[in-house]
């Protein structure tokens, strides 16, 4: 039944899906977080609300247009389910905002493979990371997916070594213009101090350091089991997933970085995550096995979020 309805494209989807981020988001920031916003909150929270949803789209999106899926709409799916199983994500409006504009500009690298328009999507790329740098400058990380995307697709032409830093002189030039406007010159000193924010309690805690583990590792069994699925049937993806992989091992070491109260980046992560799960599904043939797993991927990481509130 649930491949039935996610094994298709269809606008059904995004609203299962949607509507159940919408109520999710509320049901943790009320219930879990125990939040009381002011009517001036409000606002604030609602835009972030609105732009997780439409990284939904954007997740959905890049995957269908660079094929790194089948076309289906499991992406999404794992995408929600990853939320839930990692709630305290929501607490975090940095991270979600990171992620977002992280997913702009995975958007623009992937879309390399074309090799077309390549030096306006290398400057887009790199402009979106050094903007996701503004919520956490260990997002600079990111940059790193930038040249290797740069080595992957067009490597000999020189100027496309350049172009990233042309868009940071872009950025820091248009960024230190607004800062003399509202004289705040010291912000990017003192924001990209690049602290270790290293809380070893974080991962003393039983509960957290395991989910944390145990997502690491069902993410590489999904890496593995996908990887030898396209060297079997040869369908060209392998570029394109290894900057998935490059960016799902950089989303961890930025989630090491920086662990302090309240800091929650792993969902800079949950992208390429999503892509691999999907991939391994697609491999499974049996219909009832694959509905089986599925059913899985749905109850535990609600049995978990249940787990979480009631703690």
């Amino acid at each position: 039944m649930i491949s039935s309805i996610f094994g298709k494209t269809k606008p059904i989807n995004h609203i299962i899906v949607l509507t159940f981020l919408f109520v999710l988001y509320w049901i943790v920031q009320f219930v879990g977080l125990e939040n009381k916003f002011s009517p001036q909150q409000l606002p604030f929270k609602t835009l972030v609300l609105g732009v997780l949803l439409f990284s939904v789209f954007l997740v959905n999106f890049i995957a269908k247009r660079n094929k790194m899926t089948g076309p289906n709409s499991f992406a999404m799916l794992f995408y929600g389910l990853l939320m839930l199983v990692f709630t305290d994500t929501f607490a975090d409006d940095n991270a979600i905002f990171c992620s977002f504009f992280i997913l702009l500009a995975t958007r623009r690298l992937i879309s390399l493979r074309s090799l077309k328009n390549i030096k306006p999507k290398i400057f887009d790329a790199t402009l979106w990371i050094l903007i996701s740098s503004l919520f956490y400058e260990w997002s600079l990380l990111f940059l790193l997916l930038v040249f290797a995307a740069i080595y992957i697709y067009e490597p000999k032409n020189v100027r496309n070594w350049l172009v990233p830093f042309s868009s940071m002189v872009a950025f820091f030039m248009i960024g230190f213009g607004m800062l003399t406007l509202v004289d705040n010159t010291v912000f990017f000193q003192e924001h990209y101090s690049f602290e270790l924010k290293f809380d070893l309690s974080y991962f003393l805690d039983w509960g957290n350091s395991t989910k944390l583990i145990v997502y690491i590792l069902m993410v590489l069994i999904a890496m593995i089991i996908s990887f030898l699925k396209l060297g079997k049937t040869g369908l060209g993806k392998i570029v394109t997933m290894r900057l998935a992989v490059l960016s799902f091992l950089l989303g961890i070491l930025m989630k090491m970085l920086v662990v302090s109260p309240g800091s929650n980046p792993l969902m800079v992560t949950f992208f390429p995550a999503a892509i691999f799960f999907t991939n391994y599904v697609e491999t499974i043939h049996r219909q009832n096995l694959k509905e089986v797993v599925l059913m899985a991927s749905i109850l535990v990481p609600f049995l978990i979020f249940i787990f979480d509130i009631l703690v």
